[in-house]
């Protein structure tokens, strides 16, 4: 081949190469379509091996962090729970349980002989019982405040002597954490002395728990025992609790009363405080507590919705009652429960009734065996009551509470305003209508009726023609509209806490960190 064909040959073959350059930068192709379609597709798939090489490090990471996590599980997985042995503080405590088990922790509970959780419920956890040395007087009065302060003096011993042999026992899985309710104090001691790290779960709220350090500074400036002439009047920077509304007690001797409340504040040693509360409901008694207390505050509530356990009910619950709900219209029914613990007279009872005839409402009502003082359950109800109201009333031993709160047919809860119950029932966008007994039921009634104003509280003693109209108020009438629509939107904002980003997933998140770095 001649030099001068050999530099044509060159030259077009530099043109050309300048051709598809040039057009692959202006995004033409009309000259060089299969050049230029060619280098594009080299493009792409360059761009999409790279994707791919980078998803697989993300995957590779995250896969280390869960073997990073699971190794420390692993090797320090037990946690050890001991409940306050009644009923609104065993519910929280197990389905705390429930949500750790679930993040690969092996759960053992360590619990009084008196009001004994079933062990059936929760065959995942480990249960051991200890002596709580309770006479038959003391478990018969009723006292609570004896009761706990009896727990507190008897249990220390066993309660050590059970970890010790559980710990000899099993050298190799070792007990990361003690949970106990803050009632239970000892169990700090007990954790303090086998130099294990505890953790304190509070199943009040946090209002109520400020309010009880308002209680001993107001009894300390003698303005406690109150007069009755001051019953209604305003408590001194506790907006908007009236003297009426403190948790006081009538059960015991104040001296008692502040030994249990001061003991139970006291966070000692405590890694963290876990609270069963919501940010949305107390946004502003959380943000006080947290400056009071040096460890975290970690509320990560409600317990029910976020880790739904079997039932640990200490009372058989009626489960017929649900059928009866499915045959109701929607939002019909008004709920009846006042607690596991408190009492009625015959009276009160009566009114209660015929309360709920005259309001012509549907009523699914919960008469607790026991709850109604001197008499049986069979002979509890007034003359006339059953034929009154027909197929309308539905009534119960016990009911299986969070069941009945989220079926759509039920419109209303009457409540004692434990902690739980205004929490499951706030979480369902039920109102309510309050008739607290004593402790921390005043102050919840008072926010249910007044801050959060999704209810009605009966102030007086219990009146027929009262009841009718708290409850025609509550379920149908113009007036309670508004605390209906406020009820649904607490629902939703609750939701929205729980919800990845939201205020408990993200506490829940940190004490299972917590935990892990203990």
């Amino acid at each position: 081949m001649c030099g001068i064909k050999k530099c044509r040959i060159i030259h077009q073959k530099l043109n050309c190469y300048i051709m598809i350059n040039f057009y692959k930068h202006q995004h033409k192709a009309r000259q060089f379509p299969i050049a230029v379609a060619y280098w594009g597709e080299r493009e792409r798939e360059r761009e999409r091996e790279e994707k791919r090489r980078e998803e697989k490090r993300r995957e590779e990471r995250k896969r280390g962090k869960e073997r990073e996590m699971e190794k420390k599980t692993q090797s320090r997985q037990r946690l050890v729970l001991f409940p306050c042995p009644y009923q609104g503080h065993i519910n929280p405590m197990l389905q705390l349980g429930t949500f750790l088990h679930s993040k690969g922790f092996s759960i053992t509970v360590v619990h009084t002989h008196f009001n004994s959780p079933n062990p059936s419920n929760h065959p995942e956890f480990t249960f051991f019982p200890i002596p709580d040395d309770l006479t038959a007087d003391e478990i018969s009065s009723g006292n609570i405040m004896a009761i706990l302060l009896a727990l507190n003096a008897n249990c220390k011993a066993s309660f050590e002597k059970t970890l010790t042999e559980v710990m000899e026992k099993e050298p190799q899985n070792k007990i990361t954490c003690i949970i106990h309710d803050d009632i239970m104090y000892f169990s700090e001691a007990v954790a303090r002395h086998l130099n294990i790290p505890n953790i304190m779960l509070r199943t009040t709220s946090v209002t109520n728990f400020l309010a009880r350090s308002a209680v001993l500074q107001l009894h300390s400036e003698d303005h406690l025992p109150f007069p009755d002439s001051l019953s209604l009047n305003p408590v001194p920077q506790f907006h908007p609790l009236r003297f009426k509304d403190l948790p006081t007690s009538n059960l015991d001797t104040f001296e008692n009363y502040s030994k249990l409340a001061v003991n139970a504040g006291n966070v000692r040693t405590a890694s963290a405080i876990i609270w069963n509360t919501v940010d949305c409901l107390e946004q502003s008694s959380l943000a006080q507590i947290q400056q009071q207390c040096q460890v975290p505050i970690l509320s990560i509530g409600p317990l029910h919705k976020i880790a739904p356990a079997a039932s640990s009910s200490l009372l058989e619950e009626d489960t017929s009652c649900i059928a009866w709900l499915e045959k109701q219209s929607h939002k019909s029914v008004i709920y009846v429960s006042l607690g596991s613990v408190a009492s009625i007279g015959e009276k009160e009872l009566s009114e209660m009734a015929w309360g709920l005839a005259n309001s012509n409402q549907p009523f699914l009502w919960v008469i607790r065996p026991g709850s109604i003082c001197g008499l049986d359950w069979n002979e509890t109800l007034p003359q006339g009551f059953i034929e009154a109201v027909g197929e309308r009333g539905c009534i119960v031993k016990w009911a299986p509470q969070r069941e009945v709160l989220a079926h759509g047919a039920v419109g209303g809860f009457w409540s004692h305003c434990g902690w739980n119950s205004t929490l499951e029932s706030l979480s369902e966008g039920v109102p309510m209508i309050c008739t607290p007994s004593f402790g921390d039921q005043k102050v919840h009634a008072r926010y249910i009726s007044q801050v959060w104003r999704v209810g009605v509280q009966l102030e007086n003693e219990l009146e027929r023609g009262e009841i009718e109209r708290a409850v025609r108020t509550l379920m149908v009438d113009d007036d309670g509209e508004g605390m209906r629509v406020r009820a649904k939107d607490l629902k939703e904002k609750i939701e929205v806490c729980m919800k990845k980003g939201g205020s408990s997933y993200s506490f829940l998140n940190k004490l299972v960190e917590l935990i892990m770095s203990l």
